[in-house]
């Protein structure tokens, strides 16, 4: 579905990703980790094409991204939706105009100067907002919404575009464990429900190994490792952030302690 060929980046003199590769044959969801840095954020604005590779390639069911211009760069972005650590919303619009937003794409600039939406459009969008969970927040501003709140409102804007990929950078970083959880739970439910890929920068292991099914460590700009979260040991991760026999998991971790008697809960019946 998805091919890498020595995707590059250079700043100047800094070269930001250096000739990373790889490929996906299905639908997955991956996670990139890497100390700050290491070209994890760069990789997805360039499969994004929100930033232009220096060389490479990338190609999706064998279309060359990296040469797309226009109209059709932009068709991609529909079918490659963003969801930013900052959410990137319109913090004095309402929760479901937000949303629509996700549909600016395929929109006319007059129905967009004048806040137009096919009714259809809006019912969608709260459909998505309700599997979300924030449904009862639709007509409220974005900005009077918990942080969590306003993740799963951006990831409902992504779906509104229905893409094929989904790129996460950072979705998690600036949560509570508990929202952090939340937002997991919800993005590893559309990958499983819906079929999509979902591609994730995460800065901890523990969720990294939780929700993914590979996962992927950059370092200076380097893929340096490639495999199943059973292996992305201890002794890989210090590797993977150049660190020493002193590196503790435990300083990154974002799981929520329980009480024995909540331990054998389903990861999906945690509340929204």
């Amino acid at each position: 579905m998805l091919e890498i060929s020595a995707l590059t980046k250079r700043f100047g003199d800094r070269t930001a990703v250096d000739k990373a590769s790889f490929v996906v044959t299905e639908p997955a969801m991956i996670g990139i980790i890497g100390s700050s840095g290491a070209g994890k954020s760069t990789m997805l604005r360039m499969l994004n094409r929100l930033t232009d590779a220096s060389e490479g390639a990338i190609r999706f069911q064998g279309q060359d991204i990296t040469a797309l211009t226009g109209r059709a760069r932009r068709k991609w972005q529909s079918r490659c939706a963003m969801i930013f650590q900052q959410f990137n919303l319109v913090p004095r619009m309402d929760v479901v105009s937000n949303v629509l937003h996700g549909t600016l794409n395929r929109r006319s600039t007059l129905a967009t100067m004048f806040n137009l939406y096919p009714r259809e459009d809006v019912e969608t969008a709260i459909e998505i907002l309700d599997r979300l969970g924030v449904a009862e927040h639709a007509a409220k501003r974005a900005e009077a919404l918990s942080g969590g709140q306003q993740q799963r409102v951006a990831i409902a804007r992504a779906l509104m575009q229905d893409p094929a990929i989904i790129l996460a950078d950072e979705p998690i970083a600036s949560l509570d464990p508990m929202n952090a959880q939340i937002v997991m739970d919800r993005l590893r439910r559309i990958h499983d429900e819906d079929g999509r890929m979902v591609i994730a920068n995460l800065h901890t292991l523990d969720t990294a190994r939780r929700y993914c099914d590979r996962i992927i460590g950059m370092r200076a700009g380097r893929i340096v490792f490639d495999g199943t979260p059973a292996q992305l040991t201890t002794g890989v991760a210090r590797d993977i952030y150049g660190a020493g026999a002193d590196f503790s998991e435990s300083a990154t971790s974002t799981a929520i302690e329980q009480d024995e008697a909540e331990r054998p809960a389903a990861r999906m019946a945690e509340p929204a």
